[in-house]
């Protein structure tokens, strides 16, 4: 049996939308990552498909929503 040690987002898709729900209320939408590229750690970080990178202190995260953008059929 092995284990997928990689991002639960990667169910939903190569390429996602993030709405992260932040301690004191604010919500922040981030559209067009690359579910491949997240990394988790005290910061999580991913990259979206503009090129930018992001860096988020969970520590600071109450919820994040996740939803899929485009579907398997539409990537290479």
């Amino acid at each position: 049996m092995s284990t997928n040690l990689l991002s639960e987002i990667n169910i939903k898709g190569k390429i996602v939308t993030q709405i992260i729900h932040f301690v004191g209320g604010i919500k922040r939408t981030y559209p067009g990552i690359i579910s491949s590229s997240v990394k988790q750690g005290q910061f999580t970080k991913f990259e979206c498909i503009d090129g930018s990178m992001v860096m988020v202190n969970d520590a600071n995260v109450l919820c994040i929503e996740v939803f899929s953008e485009l579907d398997e059929k539409d990537i290479e």
